[in-house]
């Protein structure tokens, strides 16, 4: 009999997207698969007051519903499987920290990486290949860390067996902390990252739709054949502090003002200071307009206001946007 704490989930890259590999990393994260085949019970008229056990299915697909902590060590698994392959990891100088920009997609399709993931527990593994993610979530809130899940598809879930990678192979990550964030809001014919908006903000939601969706052809199979993106979404959810900030932001959105936001998360310093950064580090570039304000809350007593911003291309800006990550891992384990 399977128990809980025997769980896990592997990974692995795929050269080919579809075509299973062996998993080589483990994910710090929680999760079950979840077969989500088509299954069909034909109507059908045969003398039979009760149905008949008649079934077919006519099309396979896995799901992956995942949580955990964000580590600057396992989230760019989740944006090579999103936003954009990481093929273009830079060295900071000659610092020991590696560099990762995940551009959101404007006139060109990116391109993802997919992988096979392995999971299940001491009773049985089941695995799905041809895996990316259909839409994450970055949230945190005060006196928290970062919170990521992710909402994975493949092609089929089959049964087979986990990859051997002992307790050994448990990557070793820091943990991205709410504190130790900044916020800051500029023009968008500013520079973006220039004002820091200081001891304003509660909670932060970052929602990010990859725009990636399954396409089934007659090709002589029940999976999905390929991938097509069909266009990025990207929301900024942020609870902060009613204060002259909230008040000259609430201005700018019934002006229909555009802004430039930028989130920036700092971790533990890396072993050797690079030319740009000296710690690991997640960055959220966003310009955009606000879509909404709520009426204003409170927490404890304390006046809020919530608001949602919609991010998109800017044209002095020149970029919808992207996430940055620095740590200090110049391939991923599974990469």
């Amino acid at each position: 009999m399977g128990v809980k704490n025997s769980r896990k989930l592997q990974i692995g890259v795929e050269a080919t997207k579809g075509t299973s590999v062996a998993a080589t990393a483990i994910l710090r994260m929680t999760g079950t698969l979840e077969d989500a085949r088509t299954l069909v019970f034909p109507d059908e008229q045969v003398g039979l007051l009760t149905a008949t056990d008649r079934q077919y299915t006519s099309a396979y697909l896995g799901k992956l519903s995942m949580d955990g902590v964000a580590t600057f060590e396992q989230l760019p698994y989740i944006l090579n499987a999103s936003i954009h392959t990481d093929t273009g990891v830079a060295q900071d100088g000659a610092g020991s920290d590696y560099i990762r920009t995940y551009a959101f997609p404007t006139t060109a399709k990116n391109d993802i990486f997919t992988y096979t993931i392995e999971g299940g527990d001491d009773a049985g593994e089941e695995e799905m290949d041809y895996s990316y993610v259909s839409d994450f979530t970055l949230s945190g809130k005060y006196t928290e860390a970062w919170q990521i899940s992710a909402n994975w598809q493949g092609q089929n879930i089959v049964p087979s067996t986990f990859t051997a990678l002992g307790s050994t192979t448990i990557a070793t990550v820091s943990e991205a902390l709410f504190g130790l964030s900044k916020f800051y809001v500029d023009d968008s014919t500013g520079t973006i990252g220039t004002t820091q908006v200081a001891s304003t903000l509660f909670e932060a939601t970052l929602n990010v739709k990859s725009g990636w969706v399954p396409k089934y052809t007659a090709d002589g199979q029940l999976d999905f054949t390929f991938l097509e993106q069909t266009g990025a979404e990207i929301t900024l959810d942020i609870t902060y502090e009613h204060n002259a900030t909230a008040v000259a932001e609430k201005a700018k959105w019934r002006a229909g003002t555009a802004r430039l936001l930028k989130l920036l998360i700092e971790g533990p310093a890396v072993t050797s200071a690079g030319t740009t950064y000296s710690k690991k580090t997640i960055i959220a570039l966003l310009p955009g307009r606000w879509e909404s304000f709520d009426a204003i809350g409170d927490i404890d007593g304390n006046d809020i206001i919530h608001g949602v911003f919609r991010v998109g291309y800017d044209t002095d800006y020149g970029s919808a946007g992207s996430i940055i990550v620095v740590n200090g891992l110049s391939t991923l384990p599974c990469n």
